[in-house]
C-alpha cells in the first residue's frame, strides 16, 4: 500500500513539474523566495495594528511568529525522521527532474517547511481576520507557494500536502491559545481596574466619614 501511495505520488510530481516553460520559472522562482513577499507581509502586519487594539496587537504579532518558529522546527524534525529525498536528490528520478537555476534543496524533503509555514500562517490569519474573502485570498496565496515548490522540483505532493497539514493543525493550535491568552489578559485588566475603583470608592467613603466626624466634633 505503501509502495502503490508513493509511487502515484512520484508519478504526480513527474507530470506536474513536466509542465514549465521559460517565463514560468521565472515566475516560480520568485514565487518560492520568502524575500518576494515581504511587500505583503507588511500589508498584513499594517492589517493586524489596524484592526486590532493597541495592547492586542503585540501578543497578535507574538503569536504569529510562534507559528512559524513551530511550523519551522517541527518540519525540520520530521525531515530529519522520515529522510524521504527530495526529488532532486533521489537518484532514479533526478535525471528527469525540471530543476531552475540549478536549485536542488537540502537533502530531505518530507514534510515541506514552505507549505506548513504559509499555510500555518495562512490559517492563523484567516481566523483573525474572520471573512471568507480574506480566507480564500490567503489559501490560495499558501497554495501557489507550495506549487512552486513542485515546479521547482524540490518537493512531492505527499510533501506539500502533509506541511499544509503541519501548517493548518499548528495555525489553528496557536489561534486558539491566543484567543484564550487574549480573554485571561483581558480578565486580568478588568479585574485591576475594578480593584481601582473600589480602592476609590473606599478612599471616598473615609474622606466622608473624617468630614463627618470633624463636622460633629
Amino acid at each position: 500500500m505503501l509502495d502503490w501511495l508513493l509511487n502515484l505520488d512520484r508519478d504526480v510530481f513527474l507530470y506536474l513539474n513536466g509542465i514549465h516553460s521559460p517565463s514560468w520559472d521565472s515566475f516560480m522562482w520568485w514565487v518560492s523566495r520568502t524575500n518576494s513577499w515581504i511587500p505583503l507581509y507588511i500589508i498584513l502586519l499594517i492589517v493586524v495594528i489596524y484592526r486590532e487594539r493597541p495592547f492586542r496587537f503585540v501578543y497578535t504579532l507574538v503569536f504569529i511568529a510562534l507559528v512559524v518558529l513551530l511550523d519551522d522546527q517541527i518540519s525540520v524534525l520530521i525531515k530529519n525522521l522520515v529522510q524521504r529525498p527530495r526529488p532532486t536528490h533521489n537518484l532514479e528520478i533526478a535525471g528527469l527532474v525540471h530543476i531552475v537555476n540549478d536549485y536542488k534543496g537540502g537533502q530531505y524533503g518530507f514534510v515541506s517547511s514552505h507549505a506548513a509555514n504559509v499555510f500555518g500562517i495562512a490559517t492563523f490569519l484567516a481566523n483573525q481576520f474572520k471573512g471568507y474573502k480574506w480566507g480564500i485570498f490567503l489559501f490560495a496565496w499558501a497554495a501557489l507557494v507550495s506549487y512552486s515548490r513542485i515546479y521547482l522540483g524540490v518537493h512531492y505532493p505527499l510533501d506539500i500536502i502533509f506541511g499544509a497539514i503541519l501548517g493548518v493543525l499548528i495555525g489553528v493550535q496557536c489561534y486558539v491559545f491566543k484567543v484564550r491568552t487574549a480573554v485571561y489578559i483581558g480578565r486580568q485588566i478588568d479585574i485591576r481596574e475594578e480593584k481601582k475603583i473600589e480602592k476609590l470608592k473606599k478612599q471616598k467613603a473615609n474622606a466622608d466619614a473624617e468630614n463627618k466626624n470633624r463636622e460633629v466634633g
